[in-house]
């Protein structure tokens, strides 16, 4: 039969729609490098309409060409992905396969898929690092990818952002009106100075 197996060390599920195919919904449990999740696929189907007075015409499509565009087409708008270089821990092999056989027989697979999503992770902690000081620390300006990121490489207790996953009561600045994190001294937008004291607590100053 055709068969092909998605496997997924990603930590979240999956969930691809396809309108235009049938089969055309694809979950993908969540999966981690020791318990790599599988989802194996089958051939999916498009109709094109021929003429008015005939059946539609069926364009069968292999599984391989259908796991191929579950995996892209899902990473396709995610921030900081690159294929081949940065992604999900997502990628496909012929057949049909369980977690064992892919450990078993894989191991190369697995070990190039960690190492592209742990360089995505690494890209979005370097985003989260600067957006966290160019918004002066707002909470909104931090996305679930990146606290996800963090918090898989180990590193969620020395990041303030993600000390902040709650929402915190933003501020007016009194300058320029723009929200701010309360605990920051200067805004970001206008460089008002809301805490001398803190301030010059921190030993800020500005750049000439």
């Amino acid at each position: 039969m055709d068969k092909a197996t998605i496997v997924s060390i990603y930590p979240l599920e999956i969930d691809e729609v396809k309108h235009t195919i049938s089969p055309g919904r694809f979950i993908i449990p969540p999966g981690s490098f020791e318990k790599p999740s599988v989802l194996p696929v089958g051939p999916s189907s498009w109709w094109r309409e021929v003429d008015i007075e005939q059946p539609l015409l069926e364009i069968p499509i292999s599984s391989i060409v259908v796991a191929e565009a579950i995996i892209k087409d899902y990473q396709n708008s995610i921030f900081g992905i690159n294929p081949g270089e940065s992604s999900l821990g997502l990628f496909y092999v012929m057949g049909e396969h369980d977690a064992v056989s892919i450990k078993g027989k894989f191991p190369h697979d697995l070990i190039k898929a960690r190492n592209q999503q742990k360089r995505w992770y690494e890209i979005l902690i370097k985003a989260a690092d600067s957006l966290w000081a160019r918004s002066n620390g707002n909470p909104l300006a931090i996305s679930d990818d990146m606290r996800l990121a963090a918090t898989q490489n180990g590193i969620q207790e020395t990041k303030d952002w993600m000390k902040h996953q709650q929402m915190i009561d933003m501020v007016r600045c009194l300058g320029c009106g723009s929200l701010k994190n309360p605990q920051f001294p200067v805004c970001a937008v206008c460089k008002t100075i809301s805490d001398p004291a803190k301030f010059k607590e921190l030993g800020l100053q500005f750049a000439s």
